[in-house]
């Protein structure tokens, strides 16, 4: 299309001059006499171009230069003059004046002035179209999208970074290294390191708390922004939430370690998702496992996992204490409320305020601590020892035992209201005999954590050693298994684990077990008495310990049996 132009000028003369130079360099050219003329024109067409008499008819053309950016914002008003003004000259500017020419008009110096001014308005628009763009984008992301300058100020950030960052209005403008939105501002970290190195950046999968407190799985790509030019004139970042993706991916693929546990048993995938599940929903759960199954572990991933995760996680074993120690130690006590109350103290239910407690070993209270419990989930509050005044805390309780509680409440041991108030939603560890394929992965696990911890090369355990773990009952669970490989790493003089480098304990149990495969009397007796030489590396007397016999009755099972053994 043709650019159009419109003239307005009261003399008629300088309308055809005007009018003649603009046409023959392709517009199409309007004329108006006056402001009214003007103003009809300006609402039924849109001008790239208009020269403008700043006396026009006795009316200022200044006045006329308002209404006219009243019309069109976009339209590039160039003034002309017979009378130059330096104080009029630089009100026309402010106003949004493109130009300022003075009569008289030569050709040379219209066209050149039309021809910048369509290039200036070109730019314009071209810059507004790929704003318009960027804005259309900033809108429709659904990543968080957030731009710095030079100066590390935050220019711009989309909608979604209000949601998933905390970023707010008031930020815009702001340097991102003065801006607090609760999180510990890796991303923020990264755009400043970008913008100094010019390299971009990539990191997939952070573990990030949001601004309310709840743990969010983010990628981060972050890149310098460049001009046409090459010159550097920012940084932008994309954040994208990969939260649900990732619990996803567990769901499907069975992730092997959650929040520090390991494990890859169907029963403990489905154990993940429900701490998943219950993280953010804060009602009582009652964890159920025999000891050393890590119920202090599931207990921390509820809490650590969900929005009390910055607030106190606090632990009480309620069997470690009496009665009356464990009273004050869970709702405190107050200056000589009994002998030995020389001072004020804040219980734990206090101190846990805003947070999670933890009751391990719940089914060792007594009646009178059931009642004050129960109590303290009904209401929600307490009084310490010696006071009369009530306490009002917010907090989530979690307890845990290794025993039947629906069996002692049928004893009669165990309060019943108190027994369905904490068992509103119940999680059931499996035993580590439950889920022996999970060992290799407990072991490769703990092999890790002691090769940190003593700063040793990474172990390795040989198929026979595994095969004897994988053999063994497990009566202490993942506890004992932990103590094992901690032994058998601290006694092992290589970065091999074998069968010799285990406790006796361990070893011994299994060799008992071999001896329960249906075999005549002798054969059992002689495979016993072999399995403890080799464990024993052919020591007599070390075998004899291991058994539980004397030594001179394993002598006389040896001549019985008919074996002879090397004497060390």
């Amino acid at each position: 299309m043709k650019p159009r132009a419109l003239i307005v000028d009261d003399e008629q003369a300088i309308q055809r001059l005007l009018k003649t130079f603009l046409s023959q360099e392709g517009f199409d050219v309007d004329c108006a006499s006056n402001s009214t003329e003007a103003e009809a024109l300006m609402q039924s067409a849109k001008y790239d171009l208009v020269l403008l008499d700043i006396h026009l008819g006795g009316v200022n053309g200044l006045q006329i230069l308002r209404d006219l950016r009243d019309h069109d914002e976009q339209a590039h008003v160039v003034l002309i003059t017979g009378r130059p003004d330096l104080e009029t000259a630089t009100e026309a500017l402010r106003l949004g004046a493109f130009d300022y020419l003075m009569k008289p008009l030569y050709p040379h110096q219209v066209i050149s002035t039309a021809k910048r001014a369509l290039k200036s308005k070109a730019l314009i628009e071209e810059s507004m179209h790929k704003q318009a763009n960027l804005d259309a984008i900033f809108r429709c992301a659904t990543e968080a999208i957030i731009l710095i300058d030079n100066e590390n100020r935050l220019v711009q950030a989309n909608e979604a970074a209000f949601k998933t960052c905390g970023y707010t209005a008031s930020h815009i403008n702001t340097s991102i290294l003065s801006i607090q939105t609760g999180c510990k501002g890796i991303c923020r970290q990264k755009l400043i390191e970008v913008l100094k190195s010019g390299t971009p950046y990539h990191l997939g999968r952070l573990e990030c708390s949001r601004h309310d407190g709840s743990k969010r799985i983010l990628s981060i790509n972050a890149a310098t922004v460049v001009d046409k030019d090459g010159i550097v004139s920012g940084a932008a970042a994309f954040i994208r939430d990969d939260t649900q993706l990732e619990f996803l991916e567990k769901q499907v693929s069975g992730k092997t370690e959650y929040a520090g546990i390991v494990g890859k048993d169907s029963s403990m995938r489905r154990m993940f998702s429900l701490i998943d599940a219950l993280a953010n929903v804060q009602t009582t759960v009652l964890i159920n496992g025999e000891s050393g199954t890590g119920k202090e572990m599931v207990a921390a991933a509820l809490h650590h996992q969900g929005t009390r995760g910055k607030r106190p996680f606090v632990k009480v074993n309620c069997s470690a204490l009496s009665e009356h120690l464990l009273e004050s130690e869970l709702f405190g006590h107050v200056r000589g409320a009994f002998t030995g109350a020389i001072a004020d103290k804040t219980g734990r239910f206090q101190k846990a305020d805003g947070g999670t407690i933890l009751l391990d070993e719940i089914g060792d209270i007594s009646p009178g601590m059931q009642m004050r419990l129960l109590r303290v989930l009904q209401e929600h509050e307490f009084e310490r020892v010696g006071d009369a005044n009530p306490i009002k805390v917010d907090v989530r309780v979690i307890a845990a035992t290794n025993q039947d509680l629906a069996e002692k409440v049928r004893l009669g041991t165990f309060r019943q209201d108190l027994y369905y108030r904490l068992n509103v939603i119940r999680l059931v560890i499996p035993p580590l005999r439950d889920r022996k394929d999970d060992i290799p992965l407990l072991v490769e696990h703990f092999l890790n954590k002691f090769s940190l911890k003593f700063n040793r090369p990474m172990w390795r355990v040989t198929q026979e050693a595994m095969e004897l773990l994988m053999r063994y009952s497990w009566p202490g669970n993942v506890r004992e298994l932990e103590h094992v490989i901690e032994y058998a790493t601290v006694l092992s003089s290589s970065t091999i684990i074998s069968e010799k480098n285990l406790p006796d304990d361990v070893t011994v149990s299994i060799l008992q077990d071999r001896t329960d495969e249906v075999h005549p009397p002798e054969v059992l007796e002689n495979m016993r008495l072999e399995a403890a030489l080799e464990k024993a590396g052919g020591n007599k007397a070390k075998a004899a310990r291991l058994l539980g016999l004397s030594r001179s009755t394993f002598y006389r099972m040896l001549r019985d049996n008919h074996e002879s053994y090397p004497t060390y």
